[in-house]
């Protein structure tokens, strides 16, 4: 491995808690992907302007006051965001892809197909999520039908122990002499 790689090797845990959730999407924080890729955030975002039209609303937003001030508060490392006045952008996976060639340096690409080899591991670990998700429901229901039979169960055993109060008719034939 050459010192280059060296020093591009970063730990994926340290890429997948750079990955946010903001409006239903997977997102990494233009600072946190100025940091992976060895540029400045003020560099990153210049690329960006310079290249708009690479990078339409699906692949890149800019986050609301809200946003920005809920990623603050959830995640400490985004703490330098509260004295900056504007507000970040967020990249989904394809506008992360989409700044490895506007950068377009080594460090950009190497740590591009990583992130984009977690993102891709992420998608199967959730497909895979999902199976046991739909599994787990199915025995839910089941049990929740076992559940139903069970009660009716109980019911009748309780009819059993508890015999009604009143005194049961005797069943069969009758003497004449009986009346």
């Amino acid at each position: 491995m050459s010192k280059k790689n060296a020093e591009v090797a970063i730990p994926d845990e340290i890429v997948i808690s750079k990955i946010f959730i903001v409006r239903g999407r997977k997102v990494m924080i233009d600072t946190d992907l100025a940091e992976l890729y060895g540029v400045t955030t003020k560099r990153l975002n210049e690329q960006v302007k310079r290249n708009i039209k690479r990078f339409p609303e699906d692949f890149m937003f800019q986050l609301s006051q809200e946003e920005k001030q809920h990623l603050i508060e959830s995640y400490a490392h985004l703490n330098k965001l509260k004295y900056s006045p504007n507000r970040p952008f967020a990249f989904t996976e394809h506008g992360a892809v989409m700044l490895a060639s506007v950068l377009n340096s080594e460090r950009a690409i190497e740590v591009n197909v990583q992130i984009v080899r977690i993102f891709t591991r992420m998608r199967e670990m959730l497909l895979t999520h999902k199976d046991i998700l739909l599994k787990l429901e199915k025995l839910e229901r089941k049990a929740m039908q076992h559940d139903g039979d069970i009660k009716l169960i109980f019911k009748y055993l309780k009819e059993l122990l508890n015999p009604p109060t009143q005194p049961m008719r005797k069943i069969g034939f009758k003497h004449k002499e009986e009346d």
